[in-house]
C-alpha cells in the first residue's frame, strides 16, 4: 500500500494549485493523508475525486466549510498500522512524550501546522511523520511531502521529496 502525505496546502493563498508532482503522486497513492490548512473546500473536493482513498483533518486556517466536513482527529487502521491524523501536536520540545500520552495504541501520527518537515520515533514507538508543505516552505530550502508504504502490517519507505522552487 503506497501513501502519499501532505499538509499546509493554504489554497489559493500561498499557491492557485497543488504542484504537477504532487498531483502525479495522489494518482500513484493508494491513500492520500492531508494533515490540514487546506483553506478552501474545493481541494478537498478534487483530491476526494482524484484519491483512491482521502484521509483528512482540518487545520486552524480552516473555516467552518471544511470542518464541516473534516474531523480535529482521524484514525484509520490501514493493513494493520494504525494511523492517526492531526493538524497540531504542540512545541517541538516535548513533542514525543506528548504524543505518546495522547496517542496510546497507535504506530503512525502524521501531523503539520509547521511546514518543517519530522520524522522520528517516541519512547512508545509511536512514528511521528509531518510532511512539510508543498506549496509554502516559509523559512525551509525547499517545499516538500512525504511518501512511505504500509507492508505486511508495517510501515516502511519514508520518503522525504523536495520540490523545485517555483519561479
Amino acid at each position: 500500500m503506497r501513501l502519499l502525505l501532505i499538509s499546509d496546502t493554504h489554497l489559493p493563498a500561498r499557491a492557485r494549485e497543488l504542484p504537477p508532482r504532487v498531483w502525479e503522486e495522489v494518482a500513484a497513492a493508494d491513500v492520500v493523508v492531508h494533515a490540514g490548512d487546506w483553506v478552501d473546500v474545493a481541494l478537498l473536493d478534487e483530491l476526494a475525486e482524484r484519491s483512491k482513498r482521502l484521509i483528512g483533518v482540518y487545520g486552524n486556517n480552516d473555516g467552518p466549510p471544511l470542518r464541516a466536513r473534516l474531523p480535529e482527529v482521524a484514525r484509520a487502521d490501514l493493513d494493520g498500522v494504525r494511523l492517526a491524523v492531526i493538524h497540531e501536536t504542540g512545541a517541538k520540545q516535548g513533542r514525543e512524550q506528548r504524543c505518546d500520552a495522547q496517542f496510546p495504541g497507535t504506530d503512525v501520527l502524521v501531523f503539520g501546522h509547521s511546514h518543517i518537515p519530522w520524522d522520528t520515533t517516541t519512547p512508545a514507538g509511536l512514528r511521528l511523520l509531518n510532511p512539510g508543505s508543498p506549496t509554502d516552505r516559509r523559512r525551509q530550502p525547499f517545499c516538500t511531502y512525504q511518501t512511505c508504504r504500509i507492508e505486511n502490517g508495517a510501515l516502511t519507505d519514508v520518503e522525504l521529496h523536495q520540490l523545485p522552487r517555483r519561479g
